[in-house]
Order: C-alpha cells, then sequence, then structure tokens
C-alpha cells in the first residue's frame, strides 16, 4: 500500500468526483461484513457510465492558459481543483476508454488489447504505448488478487484503495442507504481511530443489487463540505460498443511512441484494481493488513508538459501505521518540473529544507536535498519523519 502515495508525492494527480446521491431509500438490513462481501464478489466486468468529481482541498485555482503556459503543464494540480467531468468505457480485461471532458479541450486514453493510446485535443497530441499483454497460461497462473480490469479511475478503483488497507486503526460501519446514479445503494463508512491524520471518514456507495462502488466519499477534519469524492451520475451496466475502443490519431497529431509496464495507467491519472471476486473478505474487526490508508495515485508531467505512466519507483521508507503513515522517497525522486514550473510552483509553500504542498487530505514536503515526504498527516508530521535518524 505505500506505492499508492509515492505517485501522489510526485505530482498530486488523480480524477475524482463528487458523490451525487438522492433520497434516502429503504433496503433490507445489511451488516458491514455483509456489505464488504458484496463488494469483493461483484461480476460486473462491462459498463459505461459518467462520472463527476469536485475536490475542495485548499488548492489555489492554476490558469491553465495564457502567455507563457505550456498545454497540459498544469493538469495534475487542475484536477485537483473544482469539479471535472468524465465518460468511462470498460468491457473486460483488456479494453477501457476514459474519457475526460476539460473546459476546453478533451483527453481520452484508450487501452485495446496490447495498444493503449493517450490523446489530447488541446495540442493535437497522441502518445501510443505497446502494452504487454499476458499469455492465456500466464493469466491462469496470476494469484487472485490480480486484477482482469485496466487501472482506470472509477469508484470501484478509488474504494478498493481504502477497502484494501482495513484494519484495526479503521472503525466500519454501515450507513443510511441511498441513490446514486438512479440505482439504490448500500452505504459503508470507514472512520480513523486516530487523531493524527487529516481524514475524518471515507464514505463507499455500493449498488444494492450487484455490488459494484457507486460512489466515493472523503471527508477531512473541520471541513463541512466534502474534501474528496468522486461517482457515477449515469451508468449502464451492458458492454460498450466495440468501436469505442478503437483509436486513430486525427490528421496532423503529434504521435510519441512509448513502452508500457504490463499494465497501462490513464497518462494524466491512475487508480487501483478493484478486488477479485473469490478475494478474501476483510473484516472490519480483524486486521487486514498494516499498511497505510491510501490515495489515488498519480503521475508525473514531463517536462514537455504531457504526462506519461510512470515506471517502477525507488523503494520508499514507511513511517508509522495506518492512517498515521508517511511515505519517504530517496533523494533525487522529485523532478524538477515540480519546482520549476511556475503554475504549479504557485500551490508550493517555502518551508525550512525545501518546499511543501498542503491540502485538507494530504501533505508533501519536497525537500532541497530530493528526498520527498507525503502522507495524510499534517505538514509536522513530515517534517519530523524528515529529521529521524
Amino acid at each position: 500500500m505505500p506505492a499508492l502515495l509515492i505517485p501522489l508525492a510526485l505530482a498530486l494527480a488523480a480524477l475524482i468526483g463528487s458523490v451525487q446521491a438522492g433520497a434516502t431509500v429503504s433496503l433490507p438490513p445489511k451488516t458491514a461484513d455483509e456489505i464488504l462481501a458484496m463488494i469483493a464478489r461483484t461480476e460486473v466486468r462491462a459498463l459505461s457510465g459518467t462520472v463527476v468529481q469536485t475536490a475542495e482541498l485548499g488548492l489555489p485555482e492554476v490558469p491553465t492558459a495564457g502567455p507563457g503556459i505550456v498545454p497540459g503543464a498544469t493538469s495534475a494540480l487542475e484536477l485537483l481543483t473544482g469539479s471535472h467531468t468524465a465518460r468511462v468505457y470498460l468491457d473486460g480485461p483488456f479494453k477501457a476508454r476514459l474519457q475526460i471532458l476539460d473546459r476546453m479541450a478533451e483527453r481520452d486514453f484508450v487501452v485495446n488489447g496490447g495498444d493503449a493510446w493517450f490523446y489530447n485535443s488541446a495540442d493535437n497530441s497522441a502518445t501510443h504505448l505497446s502494452v504487454p499483454v499476458p499469455s492465456k497460461a500466464e493469466r491462469r497462473g496470476s494469484v487472485p488478487s490480480e486484477t482482469p480490469r485496466p487501472d482506470i479511475p472509477t469508484p470501484e478503483a478509488m474504494a478498493s484503495h481504502f477497502l484494501s488497507a482495513i484494519d484495526s486503526s479503521t472503525k466500519v460501519t454501515v450507513g443510511d442507504a441511498s441513490t446514486v446514479a438512479g440505482r439504490s445503494a448500500y452505504r459503508l463508512s470507514l472512520v480513523p481511530r486516530s487523531d493524527g491524520t487529516l481524514v475524518d471518514s471515507v464514505s463507499i456507495d455500493v449498488d444494492s443489487e450487484t455490488g459494484l462502488p457507486l460512489g466515493v466519499e472523503v471527508r477531512a477534519k473541520g471541513q463541512p463540505e466534502p474534501a474528496y469524492s468522486l461517482a457515477y451520475t449515469e451508468i449502464n451496466l451492458t458492454a460498450p460498443d466495440a468501436a469505442l475502443f478503437n483509436f486513430t490519431p486525427p490528421a496532423g497529431a503529434t504521435v510519441t511512441e512509448k513502452a508500457a509496464p504490463m499494465k497501462p495507467v490513464p497518462p494524466a491519472m491512475e487508480a487501483p484494481a478493484a478486488p477479485a471476486p473469490d478475494a478474501p473478505v476483510p473484516s472490519p474487526n480483524e486486521p487486514a493488513t498494516t499498511e497505510p490508508a491510501p490515495i489515488p495515485d498519480a503521475v508525473v508531467p514531463t517536462p514537455e508538459g504531457s504526462a506519461t505512466p510512470m515506471l517502477p519507483h525507488p523503494s520508499p521508507s514507511v513511517t508509522g501505521e495506518g492512517w498515521d503513515t508517511v511515505i519517504g522517497l530517496p533523494a533525487g525522486t522529485a523532478p524538477a518540473e515540480l519546482t520549476s514550473n511556475p503554475q504549479l510552483a504557485q500551490a508550493l509553500q517555502p518551508v525550512s529544507g525545501g518546499r511543501a504542498l498542503t491540502t485538507s487530505l494530504v501533505s508533501v514536503l519536497i525537500l532541497d536535498d530530493g528526498r520527498v515526504f507525503a502522507g495524510l498527516v499534517p505538514l509536522d508530521r513530515l517534517e519530523s519523519a524528515a529529521t529521524a535518524p
């Protein structure tokens, strides 16, 4: 689980959304264990839908156009301010499409078998990734926890971040049922038992029929409105048209060829895998792991202003446990673009020995010697970890 915090420490980019929950509905009562079992055993493998996100993390609004601003250079930070809408299409293990509908442009991420494309209409640029596809024998030999789904940011993927980290530091309860995207849903609530984290609670809305997570809402301590959330506003649980997974760059587009790791990730955002249908169900009363509570992953903007899937990170250090965990990265990890880009620099504040990014949910410390520390904790916890022997 520490790896989930590492990309965030470098760029803090993620698709997050607003939970569009309707009026309270009446559903047969279920325990937290029963709802967790529904999620783990969901059989939804194909869908299409619209997700809407709103982020209230206390970050400044960053200009995305104007003199001296490279198209796409501020997309990582932009996705964590205000509201954004995206269309999601999934069909089995190796077909996925994500369309991020920006105010002035559209970004597309398409996976179809061994090909992955990222297209940005703002500058008519496309990146093609050759994705290794495991053979049938390799898929049969995979461990149960490996997901048969592309890494596309959805409420299901986001929920798996938090659910996989349930341990004795988390209180799990059942809230009021409601409707999300026109479907009745149970609500599962995760509350940290720690006073040292910035997180107040995490709520997951779970489809009462299929067990598919439909929305995730994260609240920060001392903040009345949700700080971070993602949910469907519309969803169709049938297979999308196969043509949606075919992509041809528009005429005149600048195409860049790149190699990709085994699992492709959206160049502007990354999300975790959902639990396998037969994976063990964590009990809210029994520790499942001692790894930290997670948040969505991110990628690092390149010097040219584009974003590409990240390569494996250096081994991190881990300080603390559960929601209080601080992740540390070795010197040389932080890209220079985080501090040299004038737009991104607006969100960084000078501190002793470096710069810091502080939000209502997460803090990131980038030291002058190249070390990076991040966690769902206040900045002083990161500074203490940085000076620890």
